[in-house]
Protein backbone atom coordinates (compact mmCIF):
# COMPACT_ATOMS: atom_id res chain seq x y z
CA UNK A 1 0.00 0.00 0.00
CA UNK A 2 1.28 3.44 -0.91
CA UNK A 3 0.38 6.42 1.30
CA UNK A 4 0.37 10.08 0.35
CA UNK A 5 2.74 12.55 1.99
CA UNK A 6 0.23 13.70 4.61
CA UNK A 7 -0.53 10.13 5.64
CA UNK A 8 3.18 9.45 6.03
CA UNK A 9 3.61 12.58 8.17
CA UNK A 10 0.61 11.60 10.30
CA UNK A 11 2.10 8.13 10.88
CA UNK A 12 5.41 9.68 11.92
CA UNK A 13 3.60 12.06 14.27
CA UNK A 14 1.75 9.16 15.94
CA UNK A 15 4.90 7.20 16.69
CA UNK A 16 6.65 10.33 17.99
CA UNK A 17 3.69 11.04 20.30
CA UNK A 18 3.78 7.43 21.53
CA UNK A 19 7.51 7.75 22.24
CA UNK A 20 6.86 10.98 24.18
CA UNK A 21 4.39 9.11 26.40
CA UNK A 22 6.70 6.13 26.89
CA UNK A 23 9.59 8.39 27.83
CA UNK A 24 7.51 9.69 30.74
CA UNK A 25 5.40 6.71 31.80
CA UNK A 26 7.52 3.60 31.03
CA UNK A 27 10.35 3.01 33.57
CA UNK A 28 12.52 1.25 30.98
CA UNK A 29 12.13 3.92 28.28
CA UNK A 30 12.53 6.71 30.82
CA UNK A 31 15.97 5.56 31.96
CA UNK A 32 17.53 5.02 28.52
CA UNK A 33 20.57 7.03 27.44
CA UNK A 34 22.64 7.20 24.27
CA UNK A 35 25.13 4.77 25.77
CA UNK A 36 22.54 2.27 26.99
CA UNK A 37 20.78 2.24 23.62
CA UNK A 38 23.92 1.92 21.51
CA UNK A 39 24.34 -1.90 21.76
CA UNK A 40 20.67 -2.38 20.91
CA UNK A 41 21.02 -0.07 17.91
CA UNK A 42 23.91 -2.13 16.56
CA UNK A 43 21.85 -5.30 16.99
CA UNK A 44 18.85 -3.76 15.22
CA UNK A 45 20.99 -2.69 12.26
CA UNK A 46 22.34 -6.22 11.88
CA UNK A 47 18.80 -7.62 12.08
CA UNK A 48 17.78 -5.23 9.30
CA UNK A 49 20.79 -6.33 7.26
CA UNK A 50 19.73 -9.95 7.70
CA UNK A 51 16.17 -9.19 6.59
CA UNK A 52 17.49 -7.33 3.54
CA UNK A 53 19.80 -10.23 2.69
CA UNK A 54 16.89 -12.65 2.86
CA UNK A 55 14.65 -10.26 0.89
CA UNK A 56 11.89 -10.86 3.46
CA UNK A 57 9.41 -8.01 2.94
CA UNK A 58 7.60 -8.44 6.25
CA UNK A 59 10.85 -8.62 8.21
CA UNK A 60 12.31 -5.63 6.34
CA UNK A 61 9.27 -3.53 7.27
CA UNK A 62 9.52 -4.64 10.91
CA UNK A 63 13.27 -4.07 11.21
CA UNK A 64 13.07 -0.68 9.52
CA UNK A 65 10.57 0.27 12.23
CA UNK A 66 12.97 -0.88 14.93
CA UNK A 67 15.83 1.16 13.44
CA UNK A 68 13.54 4.18 13.03
CA UNK A 69 12.59 3.93 16.72
CA UNK A 70 16.24 4.25 17.66
CA UNK A 71 16.71 7.30 15.42
CA UNK A 72 13.68 8.95 17.02
CA UNK A 73 14.85 7.90 20.50
CA UNK A 74 18.30 9.48 20.12
CA UNK A 75 16.68 12.63 18.74
CA UNK A 76 14.26 12.68 21.70
CA UNK A 77 17.12 12.38 24.19
CA UNK A 78 18.98 15.23 22.47
CA UNK A 79 15.81 17.35 22.48
CA UNK A 80 15.45 16.84 26.22
CA UNK A 81 19.02 18.12 26.63
CA UNK A 82 18.33 21.14 24.42
CA UNK A 83 20.83 19.97 21.80
CA UNK A 84 18.69 19.22 18.71
CA UNK A 85 15.49 17.45 17.73
CA UNK A 86 14.25 15.28 14.84
CA UNK A 87 13.45 18.37 12.76
CA UNK A 88 17.10 19.46 13.00
CA UNK A 89 18.17 15.95 11.97
CA UNK A 90 15.87 16.00 8.93
CA UNK A 91 16.86 19.55 7.93
CA UNK A 92 20.58 18.73 8.15
CA UNK A 93 20.02 15.60 6.07
CA UNK A 94 18.01 17.47 3.46
CA UNK A 95 20.63 20.20 3.16
CA UNK A 96 23.36 17.57 2.80
CA UNK A 97 21.46 15.73 0.07
CA UNK A 98 20.97 18.90 -1.92
CA UNK A 99 24.59 19.99 -1.47
CA UNK A 100 25.97 16.58 -2.44
CA UNK A 101 23.81 16.30 -5.57
CA UNK A 102 24.84 19.34 -7.63
CA UNK A 103 24.12 17.29 -10.78
CA UNK A 104 20.45 17.36 -9.72
CA UNK A 105 20.09 20.67 -7.88
CA UNK A 106 22.95 22.58 -9.51
CA UNK A 107 24.94 22.90 -12.71
CA UNK A 108 27.36 19.97 -12.34
CA UNK A 109 27.14 17.24 -14.97
CA UNK A 110 27.21 13.54 -14.05
CA UNK A 111 26.07 11.02 -16.65
CA UNK A 112 26.39 7.78 -14.65
CA UNK A 113 26.47 6.39 -11.12
CA UNK A 114 30.29 6.23 -11.08
CA UNK A 115 30.58 9.94 -11.84
CA UNK A 116 28.05 10.69 -9.10
CA UNK A 117 30.08 8.66 -6.58
CA UNK A 118 33.30 10.46 -7.54
CA UNK A 119 31.62 13.85 -7.14
CA UNK A 120 30.22 12.72 -3.79
CA UNK A 121 33.68 11.93 -2.39
CA UNK A 122 35.14 15.22 -3.63
CA UNK A 123 32.25 17.17 -2.12
CA UNK A 124 32.67 15.41 1.23
CA UNK A 125 36.34 16.41 1.26
CA UNK A 126 35.36 20.05 0.64
CA UNK A 127 32.88 19.81 3.53
CA UNK A 128 35.76 18.80 5.79
CA UNK A 129 37.77 21.80 4.63
CA UNK A 130 40.21 19.60 2.75
CA UNK A 131 42.20 19.02 5.95
CA UNK A 132 41.22 15.42 6.69
CA UNK A 133 42.25 12.21 5.01
CA UNK A 134 40.21 10.81 2.15
CA UNK A 135 39.82 7.74 4.37
CA UNK A 136 38.72 9.58 7.51
CA UNK A 137 35.06 8.97 6.73
CA UNK A 138 35.43 5.20 7.06
CA UNK A 139 34.24 4.28 10.58
CA UNK A 140 36.97 2.59 12.61
CA UNK A 141 34.44 0.17 14.12
CA UNK A 142 33.36 -1.30 10.78
CA UNK A 143 33.93 -5.04 10.37
CA UNK A 144 37.24 -5.61 8.57
CA UNK A 145 35.77 -6.92 5.30
CA UNK A 146 33.40 -3.99 4.83
CA UNK A 147 36.09 -1.56 5.97
CA UNK A 148 38.56 -2.88 3.38
CA UNK A 149 35.98 -2.40 0.63
CA UNK A 150 35.13 1.15 1.73
CA UNK A 151 38.82 2.12 2.06
CA UNK A 152 39.55 0.90 -1.46
CA UNK A 153 36.42 2.55 -2.82
CA UNK A 154 37.31 5.93 -1.35
CA UNK A 155 40.92 5.72 -2.55
CA UNK A 156 39.70 4.82 -6.04
CA UNK A 157 37.43 7.87 -6.17
CA UNK A 158 40.50 10.13 -6.02
CA UNK A 159 42.37 8.13 -8.66
CA UNK A 160 44.35 5.62 -6.58
CA UNK A 161 43.29 2.52 -8.48
CA UNK A 162 44.16 0.15 -11.31
CA UNK A 163 43.16 1.27 -14.78
CA UNK A 164 41.85 -2.17 -15.73
CA UNK A 165 40.28 -4.92 -13.60
CA UNK A 166 42.71 -7.52 -15.01
CA UNK A 167 45.66 -5.73 -13.38
CA UNK A 168 44.47 -6.60 -9.89
CA UNK A 169 45.20 -10.30 -10.41
CA UNK A 170 48.95 -9.69 -10.47
CA UNK A 171 48.61 -8.26 -6.96
CA UNK A 172 46.50 -11.23 -5.81
CA UNK A 173 49.12 -13.66 -7.16
CA UNK A 174 51.92 -11.66 -5.54
CA UNK A 175 50.19 -11.77 -2.15
CA UNK A 176 49.44 -15.49 -2.53
CA UNK A 177 53.14 -16.12 -3.15
CA UNK A 178 54.07 -14.13 -0.04
CA UNK A 179 51.63 -16.19 2.05
CA UNK A 180 53.29 -19.37 0.80
CA UNK A 181 56.71 -17.97 1.74
CA UNK A 182 55.54 -17.18 5.28
CA UNK A 183 54.07 -20.67 5.61
CA UNK A 184 57.45 -22.10 4.69
CA UNK A 185 59.24 -19.83 7.17
CA UNK A 186 56.78 -20.72 9.96
CA UNK A 187 56.60 -17.09 11.06
CA UNK A 188 53.14 -16.83 12.64
CA UNK A 189 53.06 -13.02 12.85
CA UNK A 190 54.29 -12.66 9.26
CA UNK A 191 51.74 -15.23 8.10
CA UNK A 192 48.89 -13.28 9.67
CA UNK A 193 50.11 -10.09 8.01
CA UNK A 194 50.40 -11.73 4.59
CA UNK A 195 46.98 -13.39 4.86
CA UNK A 196 45.62 -9.92 5.59
CA UNK A 197 47.31 -8.58 2.46
CA UNK A 198 45.93 -11.47 0.39
CA UNK A 199 42.39 -10.91 1.67
CA UNK A 200 42.71 -7.18 0.99
CA UNK A 201 43.81 -7.89 -2.58
CA UNK A 202 40.89 -10.30 -3.13
CA UNK A 203 38.46 -7.68 -1.84
CA UNK A 204 40.00 -5.25 -4.31
CA UNK A 205 39.52 -7.76 -7.12
CA UNK A 206 35.86 -8.17 -6.22
CA UNK A 207 35.41 -4.39 -6.21
CA UNK A 208 37.05 -4.02 -9.62
CA UNK A 209 34.57 -6.52 -11.08
CA UNK A 210 31.59 -4.78 -9.52
CA UNK A 211 31.03 -7.39 -6.80
CA UNK A 212 30.39 -6.35 -3.21
CA UNK A 213 32.59 -8.77 -1.23
CA UNK A 214 30.38 -8.61 1.88
CA UNK A 215 27.34 -9.74 -0.13
CA UNK A 216 29.39 -12.36 -1.96
CA UNK A 217 30.80 -13.85 1.24
CA UNK A 218 27.42 -13.83 2.98
CA UNK A 219 25.94 -15.65 -0.02
CA UNK A 220 28.62 -18.32 0.39
CA UNK A 221 28.01 -18.43 4.15
CA UNK A 222 24.31 -19.15 3.59
CA UNK A 223 25.17 -21.78 0.99
CA UNK A 224 27.61 -23.50 3.35
CA UNK A 225 25.08 -23.48 6.20
CA UNK A 226 22.41 -25.01 3.97
CA UNK A 227 24.72 -27.78 2.76
CA UNK A 228 26.12 -28.50 6.21
CA UNK A 229 22.61 -28.74 7.64
CA UNK A 230 21.91 -31.28 4.89
CA UNK A 231 24.89 -33.28 6.15
CA UNK A 232 23.54 -33.11 9.71
CA UNK A 233 20.11 -34.26 8.54
CA UNK A 234 21.70 -37.10 6.57
CA UNK A 235 23.75 -38.12 9.59
CA UNK A 236 20.62 -38.18 11.74
CA UNK A 237 18.93 -40.54 9.27
CA UNK A 238 21.91 -42.87 9.70
CA UNK A 239 21.59 -42.64 13.47
CA UNK A 240 24.86 -40.71 13.68
CA UNK A 241 26.21 -37.29 14.54
CA UNK A 242 28.49 -35.47 12.07
CA UNK A 243 31.56 -36.15 14.20
CA UNK A 244 30.80 -39.87 14.00
CA UNK A 245 30.88 -39.87 10.19
CA UNK A 246 33.87 -40.32 7.92
CA UNK A 247 34.96 -37.46 5.72
CA UNK A 248 33.93 -39.56 2.69
CA UNK A 249 30.38 -39.92 4.07
CA UNK A 250 30.14 -36.20 4.71
CA UNK A 251 31.52 -35.40 1.23
CA UNK A 252 28.88 -37.65 -0.35
CA UNK A 253 26.08 -35.81 1.45
CA UNK A 254 27.66 -32.44 0.61
CA UNK A 255 27.64 -33.37 -3.08
CA UNK A 256 24.01 -34.49 -2.80
CA UNK A 257 23.09 -31.11 -1.30
CA UNK A 258 24.97 -29.34 -4.08
CA UNK A 259 23.29 -31.42 -6.78
CA UNK A 260 19.84 -30.77 -5.28
CA UNK A 261 20.52 -27.02 -5.19
CA UNK A 262 21.84 -27.01 -8.78
CA UNK A 263 18.74 -28.89 -9.96
CA UNK A 264 16.40 -26.17 -8.65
Amino acid sequence: MSHNTQEKLDAMRRVMETLDILRVKCPWDAKQTNESLRPNTIEEVFELAQALGEDDTDDIRKELGDVLLHILFYSKIADEKGQFDIADVCDALNNKLIFRHPHVFGEVKADDAEAVAENWEKIKLREKGGNKSVLSGVPRALPALIKAFRIQEKAAHVGFDWDKPEQVWDKVKEEESEVESEIASKDEDGLEAEFGDLLFAVVNAARKYGVNPENALERTNRKFISRFEYIEAGAAKMGKKPDEMTLEEMDALWNEAKANADAK
